[in-house]
């Protein structure tokens, strides 16, 4: 069914009912009207230059408008370009009068977003600011997310006599309830059922952490184990998801002795847990594995968040003398110069901060607040394509492991979050020797010469490869850096199986490169999952084997199996 076309009534009696084409054109004029007279008030606390500036912009913008509705009014002819935007891929959206609707939307967005970056008087932290903020509001406005101006929701509600807008509503219900957007069929995944599969115990439980030991899969393991320290933002099972994608499953399928921390969401006995408790907690885990396996060291794999705290980790090993309890170290994805941390700095202004401890009365924030600002960084994607599909279409929810993850929120220490906000995000006080302590002991990154394996995603919106990059400027050992396809996740999250995406890399010859665009530039492409990459450069600091028995066995060693994997605190709201 297509919706009916009649941009005018003509013909119609006095008071006929509006076509729906027609009540769209209105509906959107109206609209497009109120943004117009939002952004002149807006313009009139800028400096003034830049007022003279905002002014010229909307006239530009109502002249190009006029040329667009002259264009509309000429006759098509040719053949038209596929539409590029998902949004408006439908056919329904090919009709004159939606088609209209889409083109002055898409040029009142340019305008928008050209006008923020030809601002004067602005310095770039502001024009970054001002940019993220009107690329909000144009994702916001697309006429794809109201119900009369997207002929497909118009289509469906004919089609179905309105019961889409009834599904929807009760999906919207449904998630004012949650208090949390809704992404996936929550039924569709369990932990231990078709989630976090990987076979293994928890060998040790603290306030902060358990401590999973994986069963190996092979007769010989490394004798140097491996201990993962996921993001203490999320769940540990992002790598460990359906076991055609878990890396944890994969690694010991390899032959790696596999541990894996996993952190406990705060609640309010945890509101003094600061930066040093997480660092102790590293560092206890690390010495947990070399007392039950009677090993010198161990590779560690920070991801995230938990790899600047894992940079920490060694700067304070290396100021203490103790840096040999780390062979080596992995970082997904990790920042520690937060010079050019991509769009989550736009957080870290002093309203945003007063703002999060108004919502952590408690001693902890509630991690749904935490998820609601990473779906702002792709408000499009995160936000908007669900409001359109499932409150206003009615879909039914996708079954997606990823999402289903990406909505497991964790809740985190008020404190520890706001002073790593402040010292890092804002302050950016990890690259300056002796700005940052653990437990009385000064930092320093550049006394860190533990090998380091560092990679980063090319789409990262969260921990930019520019940002990433910086980490191989300021550590003094030998670093190997890999640039993967895709971004925050499934560029880490990448099996070889799939034969998805590719990563590029620069062989040792010559000089390193010092910035990411060199490394670019002298970088050669490898189809594929970099994880056999990154095995071998693994086995490079240590092939030796053992025997996978005794202390190798979860729970045969000194510390007795607690409970099966993957444990409580990931189950723990």
């Amino acid at each position: 069914m297509r919706v009916v076309d009649r941009s005018s009534n003509q013909g119609a009696g006095e008071g006929a009912a509006k076509s729906p084409a027609a009540i769209a054109v209105e509906q959107w004029t109206a609209l497009m009207t109120q943004a117009q007279g939002a952004m002149v008030e807006a313009s009139k606390a800028l400096p003034g230059a830049a007022q003279g500036q905002a002014a010229r912009q909307v006239a530009d913008f109502w002249r190009d408008q006029l040329g667009l509705w002259e264009r509309f009014m000429a006759p098509v002819t040719g053949e038209r370009a596929p539409e590029k935007d998902k949004r408006f891929a439908d056919e329904a959206w090919r009709s004159p009068a939606f088609d209209w609707i889409r083109q002055s939307y898409a040029l009142m967005s340019d305008h928008l977003l050209h006008g923020v970056d030809a601002l004067d008087g602005v310095d770039e932290a502001q024009r970054a600011q001002l940019r993220f903020a009107a690329k909000g509001l144009v994702d916001a406005m697309s006429p794809s997310n109201f119900p009369f101006t997207n002929p497909q929701v118009m289509q469906e509600a004919i089609a179905s006599n309105g019961q889409n807008l009834v599904k929807g509503m009760q999906n919207l219900v449904a998630d004012l309830g949650r208090g949390q957007l809704t992404h996936t069929d929550a039924t569709a995944f369990e932990l231990g059922r078709n989630l976090a599969v990987t076979p293994g115990q928890v060998v040790k439980r603290t306030r902060l952490y358990e401590l999973i030991h994986y069963a190996p899969t092979t007769e010989r393991v490394l004798e140097t184990p491996l201990v993962i320290f996921p993001p203490w933002i999320n769940r540990f099972y992002i790598l460990d998801l359906t076991p055609e994608k878990s890396f944890i499953r994969w690694a010991v399928e390899q032959g790696v002795s596999v541990f894996m921390v996993s952190w406990k969401s705060a609640d309010a006995s945890m509101a003094d847990v600061t930066w040093d408790g997480y660092v102790a907690a590293q560092v206890d885990a690390i010495d947990t594995i070399r007392d039950l396996l009677g090993v010198a060291d161990v590779h560690a794999i920070g991801y995230c968040v938990a790899g600047t705290t894992l940079a920490a980790t060694l700067a304070y090993l290396a100021a203490r003398g103790e840096a040999e309890k780390v062979r080596s170290a992995t970082f997904f994805t990790a920042q520690v110069d937060f010079a050019n941390a991509g769009e989550l700095k736009h957080f870290v202004t002093a309203e945003q901060l007063g703002l999060i401890r108004s919502l952590s009365p408690e001693g902890f924030l509630d991690g749904r607040y935490m998820a609601a600002t990473f779906n702002l960084l792709r408000a499009r994607d995160l936000i908007w394509n669900y409001v359109t599909n499932n409150y206003l279409l009615g879909k039914s929810y996708p079954a997606f492991d990823l999402l289903h993850w990406n909505g497991d929120v964790t809740n985190l220490p008020a404190g520890w979050h706001h002073s790593y906000l402040t010292d890092l995000y804002r302050d950016n006080l990890l690259v300056e020797p002796g700005r940052m302590s653990v437990n009385g002991t000064p930092l320093d990154l550049t006394r860190v010469e533990t090998p380091a394996f560092i990679q980063a995603g090319r789409e990262d919106h969260i921990a930019p490869a520019e940002s990433v990059w910086e980490l191989t400027q300021h550590f003094s050992g030998p670093v190997r850096f890999v640039l993967a396809g895709s971004g925050h996740i499934a560029g880490v999250v990448n099996p070889p199986a799939a034969k998805k995406y590719q990563y590029w890399t620069v062989e040792a010859d010559g000089d390193a490169p010092t910035t990411l665009a060199e490394f670019v530039a002298a970088a050669q492409e490898t189809k594929g999952s970099w994880w056999p990459y990154w095995v071998a450069w693994l086995r490079e600091h240590g092939e030796d084997t053992v025997e996978a028995s005794g202390a190798r066995q979860p729970g045969e060693g000194a510390l007795p199996a607690i409970e099966p994997a993957p444990g409580s605190y990931v189950r723990q709201r």
